[in-house]
This record gives structure tokens, sequence and C-alpha cells, in this order.
């Protein structure tokens, strides 16, 4: 900084409030699934990261609840595939494999079959 009014401890102190700030928006990068901000203001980004957030801890709270043994990651991305099916929570997360064994292939065209 170029302000040599204020003292090196506050000074200080502001770039390590700074690097949590940081910290926070690679956590939110890296965790919360917030591509872009839907609005301007500071009440949609603010609105928009408890949305996620309480949809993180939501999913965490199940993840314990139903004891799985599976990453917060896998189970969001299940989650989002499976959000408008009317399958309960245990078997969507447990069936992983369940949906190639029980679609039939039959009438799907080979691509590499010569």
């Amino acid at each position: 900084t170029n302000n040599t009014v204020l003292p090196a401890l506050t000074i200080a102190a502001l770039y390590k409030s700074r690097w949590q700030v940081e910290l926070f928006f690679k956590w939110i990068k890296q965790h919360l699934r917030i591509k872009r901000f839907i609005g301007n203001s500071e009440n949609a980004v603010k609105t928009q990261i408890w949305c996620a957030v309480s949809t993180y801890v939501l999913i965490a709270i199940v993840k314990k609840e139903l004891q799985f043994d599976a990453s917060l990651y896998s189970l969001l991305q299940i989650l989002s595939v499976s959000v408008f099916e009317k399958t309960p929570l245990d078997q969507a997360f447990a069936g992983g494999g369940q949906l190639l064994e029980q679609t039939d292939f039959s009438n799907q065209l080979n691509l590499f079959d010569f």
C-alpha cells in the first residue's frame, strides 16, 4: 500500500483480513456450485451465497444422518442429476451403478461395431 499514515500493524491486519476473504472465495469456487452471480446488488450476491451454503450444509447433514461414505461433491452431483425424480435419497445415493444395468441398450446403435 502507499498509505504512509497508518501504522504497519494496521496494514498487516488489513492484509490478513483480505487474505481471509480470498480464502473464503477460493472455498466457494471449490465447493459451491456458483459459476456466476445472478444479480449485481449486494443483496443478490449475499442471497445467492447463503442459498449455496445452505444447500451445502443440508447435504452434509444428509450425508452424516444416512452415514454415506461418498464425498459431498459426489452427493451433490447425484442430486443435481436426479433432482426432479421421485426417488428416495438412500436409493438415489446407493444406486450409482444401477442406472447402467437397468437401461436397455439393445436398440442403441454402436459407433465402433464394424
